[in-house]
């Protein structure tokens, strides 16, 4: 599961062992990453340029629904997390849910998520995935 920053560097070009991962297995994001990626192109003027290419990525890529599972596993989650004094964003917390739910690594550069028990967490700047 790719996190929001992963998105942002495929389509940005930032790292070509990440595109070429992509090319080569199949990946996917959270509904969430997908309405975060929305609203950046909704709230910044980006030309239609950038809007096709990020359209374009997300037609390739299978969005994976939020459901009643990643509630669940969202709700115990948070529960855990707080109980321990970590915090992580509300929009971080939804996605790693959702990779957990979905049994997903997420690939991401934000460090965050190694506070995330049960997490597997790749990072496309320090370690390409395999």
């Amino acid at each position: 599961m790719l996190d929001t920053n992963a998105v942002a560097a495929l389509v940005s070009g930032q790292s070509p062992a990440l595109e070429h991962y992509v090319r080569r297995r199949p990946v996917c994001v959270s509904a969430i990453t997908a309405a975060e990626i929305r609203h950046a192109l909704a709230s910044r003027p980006a030309g239609p340029g950038l809007r096709q290419v990020v359209e374009g990525l997300l037609a390739t890529i299978e969005i994976l629904p939020w459901t009643a599972a990643c509630a669940e596993t969202y709700a115990a989650l948070r529960t855990r997390l707080e109980a321990e004094g970590r915090a992580l964003g509300a929009l971080d917390l939804l996605i790693a849910a959702h990779a957990l739910t979905a049994h997903c690594p997420l690939i991401t550069a934000e460090p965050g998520f190694a506070a995330v028990p049960g997490l597997d967490v790749v990072d496309w700047r320090a370690d390409p995935p395999p």
